[in-house]
């Protein structure tokens, strides 16, 4: 019973530094543009029977099931939250802020799509003298047909409508305008959505019901601003500190097992 007591314990402080771990991540990432916090519960392991009374007459009246039924451990689950993060006004040109939750950008990662909610977007050349709209490590951002957006001249001036439509003003007064359309989508099931890094998600089961090409109509964008992590740092405190007094508990109970089995090794010798 002692060495049991003690597997348990272990069991269970594994998955208590998982939590720890995932709530000290989510705390670093606290001013990470559109991050999504990591919620963390428990689970009980499946329970062990143990039918240490053979005959069930001795166990008339009994209320409850007969045997005793000991417990394994506890399991750590974890869940993405998309709920909607905070806005950050920038007045920066190329920051767009989604207003409307599950809907993501879509970026182009080594020919994989990819999803990011983080709008700080940015120009970068192309060997053909043209200007990409790329994120904050390099990756392209893709229009509605996913295609990447390039800018075929420098431009002096960039406007972004509440649909997601971006329009370029050249630096040559002459040029036409250059219009894009962000390549925004919903995704249906954001459960599904797993970190792939670099702020990005992608779908760990692929099938189209679970992503909606929007219309214009039905897109949620602002430009000049960033939405902010939904990270709360107060209850992301008071979660590490009940998992630290969890973890010390069963410490604790690893120890006392270790104190009595030393014992009972002395009343033996």
């Amino acid at each position: 019973m002692i060495l049991r007591s003690m597997i348990t314990a272990t069991n269970t402080m594994n998955q208590l530094q998982k939590q720890i771990d995932t709530i000290s991540h989510n705390m670093s990432n606290l001013d990470t543009n559109g991050y999504k916090k990591t919620s963390t519960s428990f689970e009980e392991l499946l329970k062990q029977q143990f039918n240490n009374q053979p005959d069930e007459e001795k166990e008339v009246g009994r209320q409850t099931d007969f045997g005793i039924r000991q417990g394994t451990g506890a399991r750590l689950t974890t869940s993405m939250l998309f709920s909607q993060g905070p806005l950050k006004q920038t007045n920066r040109e190329l920051d767009v802020a989604l207003t409307k939750s599950n809907q993501f950008l879509q970026v182009d990662v080594g020919g994989d799509i990819r999803y990011t909610r983080d709008g700080a977007l940015y120009l970068s050349p192309t060997n053909e003298g043209e200007l990409m709209l790329v994120t904050a490590e390099g990756h392209s951002v893709l229009d509605a047909n996913q295609n990447p957006i390039v800018f075929d001249e420098a431009v002096k001036e960039f406007t972004i409508s509440p649909n997601g439509t971006i329009t370029a003003i050249p630096q040559n007064d002459l040029a036409e305008l250059q219009i894009f359309e962000l390549g925004v989508v919903q995704i249906n099931r954001p459960d599904l959505l797993v970190a792939t890094g670099s702020n990005m998600y992608e779908l760990s089961i692929v099938n189209p019901e679970y992503i909606t090409f929007l219309e214009r109509d039905e897109i949620a964008v602002q430009q000049g601003a960033l939405e902010g992590s939904n990270v709360d740092l107060a209850t992301e405190m008071s979660d590490l500190l009940v998992a630290q007094r969890s973890y010390q508990l069963n410490a604790n109970s690893i120890s006392i097992g270790d104190q009595m089995l030393g014992l009972i090794n002395n009343v033996r010798s």
